[in-house]
């Protein structure tokens, strides 16, 4: 029987049972237990961590050991397994089940810590022992900072008792209350008294403790930001964002894609050359780079890949939306925090900048709070932490040159532009017309006009000239609004026969 396509699946457990196609990342086990015992990891939306948090669920937790062959036996780390697999009482949070309604947020985070500490006592009451719920009483089993740090005391006591705390999109509504409600009531959440700074800080004391029941720790997360804001500096553990051993633990490489499309080109389902499908898939999902030292070992986005996968062969065609719709949502949902400055400051600059040279060159900032986000430099890595910029290789003083990764990102940042302009009043266009126009132009060949419309558009709106100096500010905005329509791609300054385009 054919396997199925895991597209949107994050349940380890139900994807090797139920007969999913699995992208066999179990080989990273080896390198994380190489690792310091506390780690913490930054990935794009969208890219396969939740999956591998699920996956470290499943070879950690001592209730699976006798599932291990089921799970893992036709896997990597099923042939060569560490010694300490199903070793661990596993405390797992999901931060995206949080309510970033800014009048539920402190409840809804406080109920879903704690549910999940109570069902953490209720899975392992046969290891744990009953008394502990002697030493629990009603005001601790209601706050999670005072829950958390009773288990951890408890278990310590006990001895022979080691934890693994596993925390999904650790930044995931608190982006979202920055992005909606701004920094005053982010930092009321995150600084001083704050109920998350409170329950950072008990995590933190639980991986600083001397023979600590919390033996390993694996954070993931889109921006270093709440990190640096809840624990005053990132000094909870080892950040492996940018380690070149971990680049490609979530995504997809090349030969692994190549490997899976094979797979359903041989059972008869993949209506086109295995060739054929990554040529299509390269320009759109491809080339995100994490680290300095794997410039040749570019990843595809996992979810963007199984998204087009699934209509591919189920429907044998590929997406009418080239862009899986819950990725455009996520992009949605970065637009502020891309224009937290306020007007057309220097980062809107940076955004012009790079949508007009397709990359520029900065060091990668590894912590910063919320009220740095704006400094250039910081804003610069928070694009990359994003996935709307990607390592291309170092400059000659050895700084990491960033580029846009693919035309799907490339499309998102123009979009920024435009909205930009749009919001300022410096520049707009009807784009019902000038989707006529562009129609016209690519199916019956009539391309003056849209010239004439593009030209004149420039004419009258006279703000638009204050940003738009020169030739490459005009390829830049021509590039925004040309890059709405999907009838061609667009490669600016691309080389042909040792010469350019233009």
């Amino acid at each position: 029987m054919m396997k199925q396509i895991p597209y949107g699946l994050t349940d380890f457990g139900r994807i090797q049972k139920e007969n999913y196609y699995y992208v066999d990342k179990t080989m990273f086990i080896e390198k994380i237990e190489m690792q310091p015992s506390y780690l913490f990891l930054i990935r794009p939306r969208r890219f396969g961590k939740s999956l591998t948090l699920a996956m470290l669920e499943a070879y950690y937790d001592v209730r699976y050991a006798d599932q291990f062959d089921e799970l893992f036996g036709n896997l990597y780390i099923g042939q060569h397994p560490t010694p300490i697999h199903n070793q661990f009482l596993i405390m797992r949070f999901n931060f995206s089940e949080v309510s970033s309604n800014i009048n539920e947020v402190e409840e809804s985070f406080r109920l879903h810590c704690c549910g999940k500490l109570r069902h953490f006592l209720q899975k392992y009451e046969h290891i744990l022992g009953k008394e502990i719920w002697n030493v629990l009483n009603e005001e601790t089993l209601e706050e999670p900072g005072a829950l958390l740090s009773a288990i951890n005391s408890y278990a310590t006591l006990k001895g022979d008792i080691k934890i693994y705390l596993l925390i999904d999109e650790y930044d995931n509504f608190t982006n979202t209350i920055l992005s909606t409600y701004g920094t005053d009531l982010y930092r009321k959440a995150t600084h001083g008294e704050g109920y998350i700074r409170r329950f950072f800080n008990v995590i933190k004391a639980a991986t600083t403790g001397m023979d600590s029941a919390v033996n390993r720790l694996f954070i993931t997360g889109v921006s270093p930001v709440t990190m640096d804001d809840v624990t005053s500096g990132f000094n909870i553990g080892t950040n492996i964002t940018t380690d070149p051993w971990f680049n490609d633990l979530v995504g997809f490489s090349e030969k692994e894609l190549r490997e899976m499309l094979t797979y359903y080109k041989e059972q008869g389902a993949l209506p086109m050359s295995v060739d054929d499908a990554v040529t299509m898939m390269k320009p759109n999902y491809d080339n995100y780079c994490f680290s300095e030292n794997k410039l040749a070992d570019c990843m595809f986005n996992s979810d963007m890949v199984l998204y087009c996968m699934k209509s591919l062969i189920l429907h044998g065609v590929k997406p009418k939306e080239i862009v899986d719709p819950n990725i455009r949502t996520d992009f949605n949902k970065l637009a502020y925090l891309v224009r937290l400055d306020h007007g057309l400051g220097e980062n809107f600059s940076v955004i012009k900048e790079i949508a007009e040279q397709g990359e520029i060159v900065t060091e990668i900032v590894t912590h910063f709070s919320a009220l740095e986000m704006t400094d250039v430099g910081n804003f610069k890595s928070l694009l990359f932490y994003f996935g709307l910029l990607s390592i291309k290789g170092v400059d000659m003083m050895g700084r990491p040159i960033l580029h846009i990764p693919n035309l799907v990102v490339r499309e998102q940042l123009f979009n920024f532009l435009i909205q930009g302009y749009a919001r300022h009043d410096i520049f707009k266009l009807d784009v019902n017309r000038l989707r006529t126009l562009f129609e016209n132009m690519s199916f019956k060949g009539d391309w003056k006009p849209l010239f004439e419309f593009l030209a004149e558009a420039i004419r009258e709106q006279s703000r638009i000239r204050e940003y738009i100096e020169g030739e490459a500010h005009i390829k830049g905005f021509l590039l925004a609004y040309l890059s709405m329509f999907r009838y061609y791609q667009l490669y600016p300054e691309y080389e042909m026969n040792k010469g350019f385009a233009d």
